[in-house]
C-alpha cells in the first residue's frame, strides 16, 4: 500500500497513526504542496491523504482510510469510547490554533515545501483563509497564553499516558496531530501529563516529534 501525504497535514498524520499503531507497512509518498496534477489523477481533486490499497484502488478521506486499515486484520484497536470533554476541548482549541500554527508551518522544513514555488503556493493559499501572516504574528503572545491555559485543562482529561480516555479511540487520532504540530512552537508549555501523552503517542504511532 502507498499513502500519499503532506508531512504537515493533520489529516495525513491521522492516517499515518493507524499504520504505526497496528505495525502495518506502508510506503509514504510526500507530494509537493503545489502539485495539483497527481492527486487529481487519483481522486479528481487536490486533497490528501490518499491511500492506494492493495487492490490498486484509491481511497480518500482520513477517517475512511483509518477505518479501512483498522479493520484489515479484523482485530480493530480503536475500540475506546470517545469523550465529550475531549471533543469539546478540541473544538474549542481548533477555533484559534491554526492562526498560530499556519505561519510556523510556512517556515518549517517540511518536504512538501522544499521548493520556493511550493512554499509560495502554500503561503498564498493559507493567507486567503487565515489572513496576512505578518498580521497573524501580532496575535502570537495572546494565542500562546490561551493555548498554555488550555493545555492545563487538557492535562486533567488525560486518563492514561498511552490513551487519552484509557483505551485507544478516535480521540487519540484527533488529538495527537495537533500536539505533534505544536512541536514547532517553542513557547508552548506542556504539563507533565500532556508531555507524557504526546511522547507515548509519538512512539506508538511511530511518528517522531518535530523537536
Amino acid at each position: 500500500m502507498k499513502l500519499y501525504i503532506y508531512a504537515h497535514c493533520p489529516f495525513c498524520i491521522k492516517t499515518r497513526m493507524i499504520f504505526g499503531f497496528k505495525n502495518i507497512s506502508v510506503d509514504l509518498v510526500v507530494l509537493m504542496n503545489d502539485d495539483e496534477v497527481t492527486p487529481k489523477k487519483m481522486i479528481n481533486k487536490k486533497m490528501l491523504p490518499i491511500l492506494m490499497r492493495q487492490d490498486g484502488r484509491y481511497m480518500a478521506e482520513s477517517l475512511d482510510i483509518i477505518e479501512y486499515v483498522d479493520a484489515l486484520d479484523q482485530i480493530p484497536i480503536l475500540v475506546g469510547k470517545a469523550s465529550p470533554m475531549v471533543n469539546y476541548w478540541l473544538n474549542h482549541v481548533n477555533k484559534y490554533i491554526y492562526r498560530l500554527l499556519i505561519p510556523y508551518i510556512a517556515k518549517a522544513p517540511f518536504i512538501e515545501l522544499y521548493t520556493s514555488q511550493a512554499r509560495t503556493y502554500f503561503k498564498v493559499k493559507k493567507e486567503k483563509s487565515y489572513g496576512n501572516f505578518k498580521d497573524l504574528t501580532k496575535d502570537f503572545p495572546t494565542l500562546i497564553t490561551s493555548l498554555n491555559n488550555d493545555l492545563q485543562q487538557l492535562a486533567m482529561l488525560i486518563v492514561q499516558p498511552d490513551a487519552v480516555n484509557g483505551q485507544l479511540s478516535i480521540d487519540d487520532i484527533n488529538l495527537f496531530p495537533l500536539l505533534y504540530l505544536l512541536s514547532l512552537v517553542i513557547e508552548v508549555k506542556y504539563p507533565v501529563q500532556v508531555a507524557n501523552y504526546r511522547n507515548n503517542m509519538s512512539r506508538k504511532a511511530k511518528i517522531p516529534l518535530l523537536s
